[in-house]
């Protein structure tokens, strides 16, 4: 036993002299069906989605994907896409500026290294001698627009706006050069032609064009213009067609129009907001939507004709669609089958299975190979929004949604509302589990404590809770609830309410979106206005102007098995060790949105962070551990032993291992000091995989170590007990 110990010393020492492979730090799963952009290079189609970059062989179906986690994409959000003479791609994005891919290098250009008036493009052109043309606009809260148009020859950028050109708007949604050099220019203020001297604008005013705002641009073979227009702010909307002297103007079933195409037959193709695609040959017109074709949605954001005459048709979360006169196509343009792009909850069960929540699209499962996803058409969910997700011991899913509360066991479906429990609002925001599978339930209309049959309500009325809107919620190992709520945090044990707002403590903020509660009983709260940590009597506040917070207001914490605090926040991911920060964004990571919603951490370390529109992504730092790796189904061909899972857990958690022989083995539990706690496993093991639970409801919070021991071999793990 003695020379176990030494061994186990020697183990724990080694534990951060670990190396790791060198695997992707970074991986992004993203719903990248929302389709912008596409451009043909030979057999390849590239597609820009809101999910990232997509190379797509049109013979084969062939499919390499590009995002922030395994490319130089500087945003996924990819906008528009223009490949020069020499194949290389220029690719702008919605806030990561604009990107040049030569098939090996990127190269990014934004408005901190370049000329670009901002980071969001929405346009690019290049025209006969490989000048880039790029449309480039967004709206500042401090410098109100920034945008224009800019040209850029490899060396010099150019920057046109309406100070110091004829162009009668910063908002460049459209470019297009005619066969003359011209550039025509749709703005949200008219429509500009540019010769390289003169601008000549056109408005409601002045010409037939059916409303200011112009969205889309395409020149026909015989040189006329042909304009689509949108009627969200005023006006009629709608087509119109420009000769160079006269103004056709067409109205179509929806006057919103997105894009605009055409054929080498001189078709017109129209994508519209809301009724599909029409087609306009002079004289007939021809409408295909869901109804009636192979579209998966009827908003056309985007149209391109290939040198075959085939349409590739963009679509609004209908992914891409070819059409080549009779037969339609439809393509995946996602990376994976997450079902929507904001990643609310994340929780992971026993083995390792991902479960996802969604602000709109349901709920979605990820078991390392295959997506499944529930919502209210094809399960008990009551609801396609999901607030907040838990796992209880016995594998019972608890979803809390916008319309209820449902338990889901792997087949069954309960739901729970107003109107057949105890619930006071059916707005579920937040959920804790707790003991023998007490659930508590944070909702819009107040706090229900729900023991499997009772309920028992807690509202503003009825007891101290200071808010009805109960945001957060945590259980201390004492059982005491900490309540976050709109109007401050409560303390309840049972018995005693404590309230802590701004003005009795110091609580940044009242409103708390976030609680965790760390091995040492410390609270770390957090809220619009920054972190709070809590250890009962001190108050200690961290904000942008004191730390590394690279925004104020926080959605999400975590606590791996370091005690690292891992803070989401609207700028951004922090991890915090207690004295250094460091700050993951867009800009340094592989983050694809710095609007953090949610994040767990897996039984290896990675990183599961959910993000506000931009999907998910996981990560870890020195390599995210494959999830094949992750899954307790382990092979018995070696000495086995894997990480626990959960880790931290409370009060009990699964650890894994695996002998290649029939052997004696011992597994033991360890504290910080070497001194054994608690025997698992003790006996002749037949070979084969194993999983054994630990119930460490009689130690408390802090780190131990596992250690397996058995014909020679010996390995250690540590874990964390967090009450």
């Amino acid at each position: 036993m003695k020379k176990l110990h030494i061994l186990l010393m020697f183990l724990l020492l080694s534990l951060s002299l670990s190396i790791y492979a060198q695997n992707t730090e970074w991986i992004n799963y993203t719903n990248g069906q929302d389709v912008s952009s596409t451009a043909f290079e030979g057999e390849n189609v590239w597609v820009g989605t809101n999910g990232g970059l997509v190379k797509l062989n049109k013979k084969t179906g062939e499919k390499t994907f590009y995002n922030k986690g395994n490319s130089g994409l500087p945003n996924n959000w990819v906008n528009a896409i223009a490949i020069d003479s020499l194949g290389n791609k220029w690719i702008g994005t919605l806030g990561g500026g604009l990107a040049k891919f030569d098939g090996t290098q990127w190269t990014v250009y934004n408005s901190s290294n370049s000329d670009l008036p901002s980071d969001e493009v929405h346009s690019v052109t290049i025209d006969t001698s490989g000048k880039k043309w790029i449309g480039a606009y967004e709206w500042n809260n401090i410098n109100g627009v920034l945008g224009g148009l800019v040209s850029f020859d490899g060396n010099t950028w150019v920057v046109y706006n309406s100070s110091n050109s004829g162009l009668p708007d910063e908002f460049v949604t459209a470019i297009a050069i005619d066969g003359s050099g011209n550039k025509w220019i749709g703005t949200k203020n008219g429509l500009a032609k540019f010769d390289g001297t003169n601008w000549t604008v056109f408005n409601t005013s002045n010409s037939g064009l059916p409303n200011m705002h112009v969205t889309s641009i395409a020149i026909d073979g015989s040189g006329n213009k042909w304009i689509g227009t949108d009627n969200i702010n005023f006006g009629n909307g709608g087509l119109a067609r420009f000769d160079g002297l006269n103004w056709t103007t067409y109205g179509l079933p929806d006057n919103r129009i997105l894009s605009v195409a055409t054929d080498e037959n001189g078709n017109i193709w129209i994508g519209t907001y809301y009724g599909g695609l029409t087609s306009f040959d002079g004289m007939n017109w021809s409408t295909y939507n869901t109804s009636n074709s192979g579209l998966l949605s009827n908003e056309i954001k985007s149209i391109a004709i290939d040198e075959n005459g085939n349409k590739w048709i963009g679509t609004y979360y209908g992914g891409l669609t070819s059409f080549d006169g009779t037969n339609w196509a439809t393509y995946n343009t996602s990376n994976s089958g997450f079902s929507g792009g904001s990643a609310t909850a994340i929780a992971i069960d026993e083995n390792g299975n991902k479960w996802i929540g969604t602000y709109y699209d349901g709920l979605t499962s990820y078991d390392g190979v295959n997506w499944t996803t529930y919502n209210a058409s094809n399960s008990g969910l009551p609801d396609g929004s999901v607030t907040s997700i838990k796992i209880e011991e016995n594998g019972n899913k608890w979803i809390g949604t916008r319309e209820g509360f449902a338990k889901f066991d792997g087949t069954n479906w309960t739901t729970y509302n107003t109107s057949n429990s105890g619930l006071p609002s059916n707005w579920v925001n937040s959920i804790a589990i707790y003991g023998n599978g007490i659930k508590w339930i944070g909702t819009s209309g107040g706090l229900a404590k729900f023991e499997g049959t009772n309920w028992k309500t807690f509202t503003t009325s009825n007891s101290g809770l200071p808010d009805n809107n109960v945001y957060s919620l945590a259980i201390d190992h004492l059982g005491t609830k900490w309540i976050g709520t709109y109007g401050g945090l409560a303390k309840f044990d049972d018995t005693t309410w404590t309230i802590y707002t701004t003005s009795n403590s110091g609580l940044p903020k009242n409103d708390i979106g976030s609680l965790v509660i760390d091995g040492f009983g410390n609270k770390w709260i957090g809220t619009s206005g920054g972190l709070a940590k809590f250890d009962g009597t001190t108050w200690t506040i961290y904000t942008t102007a004191n730390s590394g917070l690279p925004k104020n207001y926080i959605g999400s914490l975590v606590i791996d098995s370091f005690g690292n605090k891992w803070i989401g926040t609207s700028g951004g991911l922090s991890k915090f060790d207690g004295i250094n920060w460091t700050v993951y964004t867009v800009s340094n990571s592989g983050l694809p949105s710095n609007f953090v919603l949610s994040i767990t951490i897996d039984g290896s370390g990675n990183k599961w962070i959910g993000t506000d529109g931009n999907g998910l992504a996981v990560f870890k730092e020195g390599g995210v551990v494959s999830l094949k790796e992750d899954k307790l189904n382990i092979s018995s061909t070696e000495f086995l032993l894997l990480q626990n899972y959960p880790n931290p857990f409370n009060p009990t958690t699964t650890i894994a291992y695996a002998l290649p022989k029939d052997t004696r083995v011992r597994i033991a539990v360890f504290d910080m000091l070497g001194r054994e706690i608690k025997t698992l496993v003790d006996e002749e093991k037949s070979a084969g995989s194993y999983k054994i639970e630990f119930n460490a409801n009689d130690l408390s919070s802090g780190i131990y170590f596992y250690c397996i021991q058995g014909n020679g071999f010996t390995q250690s793990k540590k874990f964390v007990l967090m009450k």
